[in-house]
C-alpha cells in the first residue's frame, strides 16, 4: 500500500487510468484529501463505491505524531515521530506575510557544516514526499489556520534527497491540493551543484536558496566538507546556469562567525563573488550550537553590510529566530534520537 500523501496528481491520474476510472476524478480526490482533510475513502462522497473499494485496498493515510511542542516569541518547534519511530523537527515562524514552516527533509544529515547541529547525527534516512508533506498538514492542524510558506532548511540537505524533494514541491504546490505558491516556497542547498543544474532544468518558479558562509574555498572547506567536493568555482558556475535558465533570483544564506568570515576583506572577497548576480546575500547572526564558535557583534555584522552595500551588492540581515527554544538557523537537530 502506498501513503496517499506522496502521490502527486499525476500518479493518480495514472493510476485511475489503471482502474478505468475517469481522470477528472484526482481533482475530486485531491480536494477531499487537501481542501476538507478527510481521512477515509468512504467519506468521498462523490467517488463511486469501486473506485473507493480500490482506493481503500491500494492506499492508507499516513500519520506522523506529534511528540513534543516549543514555543517562544513569534516561533513553535515541533518535534514529530514518524511511522517507524525515527523523528524530526520542523519550525513555524509567524511572519507579518503569514505562517512560514520550515520543514525537514532527512533524518540526520551527511553535510557536517561545522555550525549546524543537524549533521551531529549522521543520516539515517530520507524523508519521502509524504513525510514532508505531512508535516505541513499537522501543523495546519495543530495551529487550526493555513501554512502560506513553507522553506526546505529543517534537518536535512534538500538535494541529497532530490527525488523526493521534487515530487514534494509537485504535490505543495498544486492548486487542487495544498496549494502553497511556487513563490513561497524556497528550497535551500549547501551546493550539491548536479542537482543544482537538475533543478534549473525543471525551471520551477520555486525559490533557490544557497548556504555560502565563505567566500574563498579555504574558508568554506573548514566551515562546509561538501566544498572539497563541489567547490566555489564550480557552485558559481552552476548558479549563472540556474539564473539564466529560470530568470529567478537566487539568494546566499550567510552566517557571520566572528574572527572567520566577518572582516572587511571577506566582504569584499563576498562582493567580487557575486557582483552582476541576480542575487541577493542575507546574512545570518550565528545561534550557539555545540560548535566552539562565537557569534559577530551587531556593530561588526553592520559594518560588513556596509561594505556589501557600498559594493552594490543586495543584502539583508535576518530577523533572529526561535533561538530560545533551539529552533534557530543550524540549531535543528534529532537530539530525540541521540538520548535514544
Amino acid at each position: 500500500m502506498k501513503n496517499i500523501y506522496g502521490i502527486t496528481i499525476d500518479e493518480l491520474e495514472d493510476y485511475l487510468t489503471s482502474i478505468s476510472e475517469q481522470k477528472f476524478k484526482k481533482d475530486q480526490i485531491f480536494n477531499w484529501v487537501y481542501k476538507k482533510k478527510i481521512k477515509d475513502f468512504s467519506s468521498m462522497r462523490n467517488i463511486k463505491k469501486e473506485t473507493l473499494a480500490k482506493l481503500d485496498e491500494d492506499f492508507y493515510f499516513g500519520n506522523i505524531k506529534l511528540v513534543s511542542k516549543k514555543e517562544g516569541k513569534d516561533v513553535s518547534k515541533y518535534l514529530f515521530k514518524l511511522e517507524d519511530g525515527l523523528t524530526i523537527e520542523a519550525v513555524l515562524m509567524y511572519q507579518n506575510y503569514g505562517n512560514s514552516l520550515c520543514i525537514s527533509t532527512q533524518v540526520g544529515c551527511n553535510m557536517n557544516c561545522l555550525f549546524c547541529e543537524s549533521g551531529k547525527l549522521k543520516k539515517v534516512r530520507n524523508l519521502k514526499a509524504s513525510e514532508m508533506v505531512m508535516q505541513i498538514l499537522e501543523v495546519e492542524k495543530e495551529i487550526q489556520n493555513r501554512v502560506s510558506h513553507v522553506v526546505l532548511m529543517g534537518i536535512g540537505e534538500p538535494f541529497d534527497n532530490y527525488e523526493e524533494v521534487v515530487k514534494f514541491l509537485e504535490i505543495a504546490n498544486n492548486n487542487k491540493g495544498i496549494d502553497i505558491g511556487a513563490r513561497h516556497i524556497t528550497v535551500s542547498t549547501c551546493g550539491i551543484t548536479p542537482k543544482i543544474i537538475d533543478f534549473a532544468n525543471l525551471n520551477t518558479q520555486v525559490n533557490l536558496a544557497i548556504s555560502l558562509h565563505a567566500a574563498d574555498n579555504e574558508t568554506r572547506d573548514k566551515l562546509m566538507p561538501i566544498n572539497k567536493a563541489y567547490d566555489i568555482n564550480s557552485l558559481i558556475e552552476a548558479l549563472k546556469y540556474y539564473i539564466s535558465k529560470t530568470n529567478r533570483r537566487v539568494t546566499f544564506e550567510y552566517i557571520m562567525l566572528k574572527d572567520i568570515n566577518d572582516s572587511k576583506e571577506d566582504a569584499i572577497k563576498l562582493a567580487k563573488l557575486i557582483k552582476g548576480m541576480n542575487a541577493y546575500v542575507n546574512l545570518i547572526p550565528y545561534n550557539e550550537t555545540s560548535a566552539k564558535l562565537s557569534k559577530t557583534s551587531k556593530e561588526d555584522v553592520l559594518k560588513f553590510y556596509d561594505v556589501l552595500k557600498k559594493q552594490k551588492i543586495n543584502v539583508t540581515v535576518r530577523r533572529e529566530f526561535g533561538e530560545e527554544v533551539l529552533a534557530a538557523c543550524g540549531q535543528l537537530k534529532s537530539k530525540y534520537e541521540e538520548d535514544k
